[in-house]
Formats: C-alpha cells, sequence, structure tokens
C-alpha cells in the first residue's frame, strides 16, 4: 500500500476512533442502562457483546500498524495514533467498566503501550538510519546537503509533539524527567547528523571545499535550532559551541583554501644582497633588492592563482547571506592589505619594464569586487571542480 493512502486510512482510523467511543458506544452505554437498569451484570455483559465486534475491529487496525515495519515517515502518525489513545483513555475507563468489559480495556490500553514502544523504537532507528545514511546524493558546490534540512525539519515537528512525546517516555520511565529524555533524543540525533556530515565531507578533493562544506551545514543546524523551540530544550551551551565549530570550520576554509596564494605576496625569497640595475632597493634602506624577474614570475602566479580561486569558488555556494558576506570580509581582511601592500613596494618596478599590465593584472578594487562573486554558486561552461 502506498504510504499517502495509508496515511489517509490512519486520518480516518483516528477519526472513527474519537466517534466510536466518544458519541457511539457513549449512546450504546447509555441505552442499555436504561433497558437493564438494576441488572448491573447483566448490563456489562450485554453491552460488552454489543461492542466488542466494534472495538475489536478499530483495535486490529491500530494494531496492524503499530505492529508493522518501522520507518521515520511512520513516527508522525504513530504519535497521532497515540495521541487520540491517550485521549480517550478516561472515557475507555467509563464506557467500558465492569468485568464483562475488562478484555476491552485490556485490549485498548495494550494497544496504547504498543504504539508507544513502536514511536520509541523508531527514535533509534530514525537516529541509526541518519548516522549510517549512505546516499549518494551529491553536494558539489558544497551548500547544505538535502539530508541535514531533512534531518532538521523532522526535528521542527518532533516539537509540534512535545506534550505527546512526554506522556510517551513516562510510558517507560519512572524518573519523570521527560524534559532530559527529549532533549537526549534530539541530541543523539543531532550528533548522528553530525558524525554522517563528516562522513560525506570526505568525497570532497578540495579540502577547502570540506571545511566549507561543514560550516554550512552546522550553520544551518545552529541557524535553525535558534529559530526553533529546539534551542529551549537543547541550551544556549549546545548553540555556543556548535557556533564555535562553524567558526573553526571558517578558519580552516580560509587557512587551506588561501595560504597558498597569500605566498605569493611574500617577501620571502624575493629580497637579496647585491641587488643590480633591475632591483629595487629593500626596506630600511639596507641596500638589498628583488629582481625584476622574480617580481613578475609572482605576479603571474598570483594572477594564475586568483583567477584559479575565482573560477572554483565562484560555483561554490554559502546559501546564507550573513555567513556568506562574512566570509568573504574575512578573506578581503588578509588578501587586499598583503595585495596592496605587495603592489606598494614591488610595482614600479614592473611597471618601469615593458608591458606591465601583462604582470599587474588586477587593482585591489579589482579583487574587492571578484570577491563578492565568491560563494554565488554560479555555473560556468566547464565542469565544476
Amino acid at each position: 500500500m502506498q504510504w499517502e493512502v495509508l496515511e489517509a486510512k490512519i486520518g480516518n482510523w483516528i477519526h472513527f476512533m474519537r466517534i466510536a467511543v466518544k458519541v457511539l458506544f457513549v449512546g450504546e452505554r447509555r441505552v442499555c442502562d436504561q433497558i437493564f437498569e438494576g441488572f448491573d451484570t447483566l448490563l456489562d455483559q450485554c453491552f460488552a457483546e454489543c461492542t466488542t465486534g466494534s472495538v475489536s475491529m478499530l483495535l486490529s487496525f491500530g494494531d496492524a500498524i503499530a505492529r508493522s515495519k518501522r520507518s521515520p515517515e511512520k513516527l508522525f502518525v504513530l504519535l497521532d495514533m497515540y495521541e487520540i489513545m491517550r485521549e480517550l483513555h478516561s472515557e475507555v475507563e467509563g464506557v467500558f467498566g465492569g468485568k464483562a468489559c475488562n478484555e476491552i480495556r485490556e485490549s485498548t490500553f495494550g494497544l496504547t503501550k504498543r504504539l508507544a514502544q513502536t514511536a520509541q523504537e523508531t527514535f533509534g532507528d530514525f537516529e541509526e538510519a541518519v548516522e549510517k545514511d549512505a546516499t549518494k546524493t551529491a553536494v558539489l558546490d558544497g551548500t547544505v546537503h538535502p539530508l541535514t534540512s531533512y534531518v532538521i525539519n523532522y526535528v521542527k515537528f518532533l516539537f509540534d509533539y512535545q506534550t505527546t512525546l512526554k506522556q510517551l517516555f513516562q510510558e517507560f520511565e519512572s524518573s519523570g524527567e521527560t524534559n532530559s529524555q527529549l532533549a537526549n533524543v534530539t541530541m543523539r540525533i543531532m550528533q548522528a547528523l553530525q558524525t554522517n556530515l563528516d562522513g560525506k565531507s570526505k568525497q570532497y578533493r578540495d579540502p577547502a571545499l570540506t571545511h566549507l562544506f561543514l560550516m554550512n551545514n552546522i550553520h544551518y543546524m545552529v541557524r535553525s535550532v535558534r529559530r526553533s523551540e529546539a534551542k529551549d530544550l537543547l541550551g544556549d551551551d549546545w548553540v555556543q559551541r556548535h557556533r564555535r565549530v562553524v567558526q573553526q570550520h571558517a578558519n580552516q576554509y580560509k587557512r587551506n583554501g588561501w595560504s597558498k596564494i597569500l605566498q605569493c605576496l611574500s617577501t620571502q625569497g624575493l629580497t637579496s644582497s647585491g641587488g643590480g640595475g633591475s632591483a629595487v632597493p629593500g626596506e630600511g634602506g639596507s641596500g638589498s633588492g628583488a629582481s625584476r624577474g622574480l617580481i613578475k614570475d609572482r605576479f603571474k602566479t598570483f594572477n594564475a592563482q586568483f583567477e584559479d580561486l575565482h573560477q572554483k569558488q565562484s560555483q561554490w555556494t554559502v546559501p546564507d547571506t550573513e555567513l556568506r558576506e562574512s566570509l568573504r570580509l574575512a578573506v578581503a581582511e588578509v588578501l587586499l592589505p598583503a595585495y596592496r601592500s605587495f603592489i606598494k613596494r614591488f610595482g614600479p618596478l614592473v611597471e618601469s619594464g615593458k608591458n606591465p599590465q601583462k604582470y599587474i593584472r588586477y587593482s585591489a578594487e579589482d579583487l574587492e569586487r571578484m570577491l563578492g562573486e565568491f560563494f554565488e554558486g554560479k555555473t560556468f561552461n566547464e565542469p565544476r571542480r
């Protein structure tokens, strides 16, 4: 049976259970009370015989769902079913009072327990499924993975059932610490997601993209928690701890993605003693200088590396606007001062030679403008890398 069809049938079952217990069986009981007034034993027996078939039919459907193969999407309908059974608890006790109705009461309360048990086991299944998810969905641009958005939406839906979940946990726990139990379940699901994302991040050959991917996904988790009821349950400590993880991945992205090009703007290896006519004086008037050829090579290397970074990282994605801007700014704060300093110190040596524009291809303003195109998920003619 298709899931959509089954879900509709479960919705109908919940509706029929409510009507049957609150209206039909109550009415049937009232009629029996009037007819058999003063004959309590006969009254209960007659009522039990009149209603057993209908109750059994309703409970058998619920029991079949509770015993069916578990899957994450079934959790919410299981909670809906458990919710209606809890709601009808007092009515069942009242309407089906008496010794003759013992079996009906026990069957009804037994279904409530089975639904709770299946729902709790489904929690464990979901946690395990998240941690072991091996979908081959490729996120080439390092953006938020579909698994992340799926799990976060799942957790958000769970918080619509907070009251029901607390009742469910009380079925099996006597401590009464239902808030902490729900928090523990949520934390375990989040940890399972992080473990899986760590594994998925290893598919990238570029370490910078690995850290960008983890930064995006953990940031999405943190932002979603902060904007939902989960924040009250997980606490500020969880939020702050994971914000630090986001920052760590941002720093690692910057280190892995930009340290090589920043070496091009270093003076190391450029200055040497005994500079000749094609050298520029070193700082401090020491007489040391740099070869025009070495400077040209540095500019050529810088240009090639920056163009490669621009080509690749304009195709990468940081979907959150604030995070995207802060990452661009963090790169600009390191790259632009170093580039301006390099131009100021060594630019005149190249500008005094032939075709200076061949080597000094970009101004600092050009670089700043091009940095503004990073992380936009642009598509170029050549395949993404």
